[in-house]
Parts: structure tokens; sequence; C-alpha cells
């Protein structure tokens, strides 16, 4: 089994300028460039060229139209990291399918909060065909049946239905692409309809315009293939640019994350993306093998999905550097579902940066004033938006903001989503008349560049300030033996009705005396940092509920609290007010 090339000799390379994901494909198939997967340990597993993927693709449509479906139909397929997820999701493409990516984990609050998941998602889609790998059959099956689906079927039970004797109509330019769900962790989640319009924008931007991809590239991705930074970024704008990727299953990432750095050393690879604790991750667990690897090539080490932490680029760069990794190959950007994936990127070409602001402008005057010295908080800027969107930061009367003011960011792009699907309510309530989409999110303007602050919902008020969460896991976390992800902040009602703020703190150790010395120590952190008491909760490990992408969900954290389903390890002694 050999990998398929970094680049096609014959084909010249096109940026994205395909009207549908079929028509990306049917020209990347004229190539020799496509997809890798590579086992747990390290082995490749599968080779899929382009030319494969589509000769499979055209196959597999014929195989889903035997099954009596209408077009425009939806299907849901669990994306496993594998050719069998990819060549469904583009035989839809061309049977006028809508595909619907489902999640392949479990991470997400085991079997029956996945089982619930899964039924919501097929719910909001109203799919009526499941299509899984073997392993989840069980799982699958189960959530369909509350969800009313008819038909569940295996990779290989699709692979041994006949071909129906149709001539296939793939997706026009008019028409939708697929269907993605936000990575929350709810139980009733909003389907994003993205169009065939939309994601030959956002990748035609994230190609030409974000990664600037050539012809000597070649990615690297371990990213979920059921959320839109590795749907999107890692599988569909490579193939609408002809590049190869290689691909590690995110569960092996989480088993051996220095495996990902390993593959990349390997493959010489050029292009990678993770969230934050991605490289958190693997920064820790090299183990003093970084000195055997070569990073030298990678030229883009992207950040997206979850708040860009200066401390975790600090940490990779400085354990990476001996491997040749060049903390200017960072690339900041800023991007959600909702606008298929991308928003913004800052220049590939030039050193990312960090604005320090002053932490009590920002808390009481919602101004980004800068800053240095303990009093300062520190922010990676995010870059300028996509060429062809328009950006807007606005206070609370709507009005749009000028350089260092924060407020709530609003997106008008060739980018945004057709609508949550079959849901007009959600949809009116995050697109405006105007035709712009509030992100949810808060941030400014910095010399025409986005700075990201946090999310709006998470925002805590505390004695006539903003307080957010992250300035306080952030603080907590830096204590031994804390992790990243192990603490997380939220407000609940006091009784004079202003916020209380709750911390929650994984928690490993098992003696009293060392328990509340953590407590004690954590406090003291907090109120240096962010100058407030909390409630500090120590709880059990694994406590705390991420969403499918591995972003820490507050308010599922706040939910398990107040209901009880997190609880303390031990009542707390008497805590005196750390000073």
């Amino acid at each position: 089994m050999v990998r398929t090339p970094r680049s096609n000799r014959q084909l010249p390379q096109l940026l994205a300028p395909f009207a549908t994901l079929a028509e990306g494909l049917d020209y990347a198939a004229q190539g020799v460039t496509g997809f890798n997967f590579y086992s747990s340990r390290g082995a490749l597993q599968d080779v899929l060229p382009y030319g494969l993927l589509r000769r499979r693709a055209l196959s597999t449509a014929r195989k889903l139209l035997s099954l009596g479906f209408e077009r425009g139909d939806r299907v849901a397929v669990v994306a496993e990291t594998g050719p069998d997820f990819i060549v469904v999701f583009f035989a839809c493409q061309y049977a006028g399918l809508v595909p619907c990516p489902m999640p392949y984990t479990m991470y997400i609050g085991g079997k029956d909060a996945y089982v619930e998941r899964v039924a919501g998602m097929l719910r909001a889609a109203r799919a009526g065909t499941v299509i899984t790998p073997e392993d989840l059959l069980g799982h699958i099956s189960e959530g369909a049946a509350r969800a009313g689906a008819k038909r569940v079927l295996t990779f290989s039970d699709l692979q041994s239905l006949p071909e129906a004797a149709t001539k296939l109509e793939p997706f026009r330019a008019d028409e939708q692409a697929y269907i993605q769900y936000s990575s929350g962790s709810t139980s009733s989640p909003k389907g994003v309809l993205i169009s065939q319009a939309a994601i030959a924008a956002n990748t035609r931007g994230i190609l030409r315009h974000g990664m600037r991809i050539t012809q000597d590239d070649r990615a690297f991705s371990w990213l979920p293939l059921y959320h839109d930074m590795g749907l999107v970024g890692f599988c569909l704008a490579p193939m609408m640019g002809q590049c190869t990727v290689d691909f590690l299953a995110t569960t092996s990432f989480a088993r051996r994350p220095a495996l990902w750095l390993k593959l990349m050393s390997d493959n010489q690879s050029t292009i990678t993306y993770s969230p934050s604790f991605g490289y958190d991750l693997a920064a820790r667990r090299i183990n003093g093998d970084a000195p055997s690897l070569n990073l030298s090539r990678l030229r883009v080490a992207g950040i997206g999905g979850d708040m860009v932490r200066a401390d975790v680029l600090q940490l990779f760069a400085d354990t990476l550097g001996v491997a040749g990794f060049r903390s200017a190959a960072f690339l900041p950007s800023y991007g959600m579902a909702e606008t298929t994936l991308a928003i913004s990127f800052v220049d590939a070409d030039a050193p990312f940066r960090i604005d320090s602001i002053d932490r009590h402008a920002l808390k009481t005057e919602a101004r980004a004033v800068p800053a240095k010295g303990e009093t300062a908080r520190s922010f990676v800027v995010c870059g300028k938006p996509m060429p062809d969107s328009v950006v807007e930061i606005r206070n609370d009367s709507g009005q749009p903001l000028g350089e260092r003011r924060v407020g709530r960011i609003f997106v008008k792009s060739p980018s945004l989503m057709a609508g949550y699907y079959h849901n007009e309510d959600a949809t009116s309530a995050a697109v405006g008349s105007d035709g712009f989409l509030d992100t949810g999110d808060m941030g400014y303007w910095l010399d025409g560049e986005m700075v990201i602050t946090g999310r709006a919902k998470d925002l805590i008020l505390h004695n006539g300030r903003n307080i957010w969460p992250q300035d306080i896991e952030w603080a907590a976390e830096h204590i031994e033996p804390l992790r990243s992800g192990d603490v997380a902040a939220f407000a609940v009602e006091g009784q004079d009705g202003d916020d209380d703020v709750v911390v929650l703190v994984q928690c490993r150790l098992q003696d009293e005396a060392s328990i509340e010395s953590l407590r004690h120590a954590v406090s003291a952190a907090i109120h240096r940092s962010a100058g407030v008491e909390c409630r500090i909760v120590m709880v059990p490990p694994k406590s705390l509920p991420f969403t499918s992408s591995g972003k820490l969900s507050r308010s599922a954290a706040k939910q398990k609290y107040l209901s009880g389903e997190i609880a303390e390890i031990m009542q707390p002694v008497f805590l005196q007010a750390a000073q």
C-alpha cells in the first residue's frame, strides 16, 4: 500500500472555482492525490485517491437510490474517520440526497447521552435512514428507534445492495449540500443547513485567502469529520483544491497525541489544524522525543474551534522548536458551523499577534485598553474577515463599534447557512432581517483584525462587573496538578439577584488535607487573577462535560451541577476568603 502523492504533476491545481462539491470531485478525480488513513499504531491503513473516491461514490449513489429515496431526502451517516463515511457523503452529492454527519464518539456523556443525542439529531433532520459502522449498530439502532427512523444500515449492508438502473442527477449549484450539527451537548440539536453555494464560497476562501494552498502542500488532520472544522477544513476544502490529506482517527489522537506529530514528521506535512487543547496535549505527551522529529516543513499550524490560548502556543513552540517547528507557522482563525466554517484568518505569511489589555477596563467599560503586567489579559488576534464578508461588532443597541470597543459579533457572508433545518424560530433569532448572523460571540477590532474575547452567554455578571469565565479557569489550571480542561466556571443566581460564581475543579487527589490545600490554592489564584471570590467545588475526575469537538460545555456543567449530577467529592472545611 502506497500513500497518495503530495501533488499532481499532470493536472493543474484549481482552488475551488467549482459551483458544487460534485464538480470539485469530478475534477480532482483526474489526478493522483487523495486521502490516506492511519491506524492507532501509525501504520498506513487505507488509501483513497480522489479517482477511486469518485468511482466508489457513483456506485454507492446508485445503491442508495435503490432504496426508493426522493430527491432532497436526508441520510444520516455516522462520521467515523475512514473511507466508508467519505464515500457515502459524496455518494449523496451525486444522488441528490442530503447527508447528515453524525458523531462517532461517546465521550460526551456515555452511552445514554450518546443515544439521546443521536435521536435528537435524527428528529431534527427528519432522517428516516441511518448508515453506521458495525461497532455502533446497537447504539445507533436504539437512537433511531427513539426518533422513529425506520431504516438502519451498516456500511457493509449498503455496499451489498444492487445499483439502481437510473441516471444520477448530482446537486445543482442552487440546491442543498449537507446538514451540519453544532457541537453542543444538548439532546435537541439544531441542524445547520449548508447550500452548495455556501460550501463553494467558504472552501474558496479557505484555500485562497486562509491557507493559501500550493502544489507543495500536504495536510494532516485528526479532527472529527462530524465537526465543521474537520469536515470542511480537512475533507471538503482540500478536495476542492486537489490537496492530499493524511488522517488519524480522533480516538487514536486522544490515546496517543504525540502520534500526530510523528506522522506529520514522517510525511513532511505542511498544514494541520487543532483547537488549543490539541497542541497542549501533544506538547505534554511528546516525552523527550521532540529532537527526533522534523516539523520544519509545517508552514500552517492552524488554531480554531475554541478560545486561542497564547500560553499553549508558547508551550508548543518551546517544546517543538528542537524539531524545527517555527512559531510563525501558527495561524489563528475564527469560524463556526453557521458560516459553513471560516470567518477570519490571520495573514499566513506574518507572525501571529497577541494583544494585552487592561482587565478592569474590559470588565467595567467594555473597552480593550492596552496594558502590561499583572493587570493585563492577553488575547490572540484572529485576523481579518474573509473576502466578500461583512463583519460588524455592535453594542447592546445594535450600533457598530469602532476600534477597541468590545461588543457582539455579527457576520454577513456568501458562506452563511441557509438556516436551521425546519426550525424557523431559531433561524429568525440568529439571522436578522438585514441578513447578518448574530454569532453569540464577543470581541473587538484591532487594526482591522478581529479579537475574540468569549461567548456572550458565558459572561458572568458579578457586583456590576463582566467577568470572563476563561480568566477564572486559566488562573486555576496553572496550579499543579491541574491540567487544561480541569476547571469550569459559571454563574448561578444568588439570593440578591446577582451572580454567584461557581468553579468546578476536577480533583485527582485522595486525602482530605491535600484536597483542602488545592481548594485554598485555587481560591487564592482566582482572587489574584480575576478579583472575585468563588464557590470552589472539588469534583471527581472526568466529571466535566465536553462537546463533541472537545470544547468545555459550561452550560451543561452548570445544568449537571444544579441537578446534583455533578457533586462535591467531600464537603469543604470552613474556607476563609483569600486575601
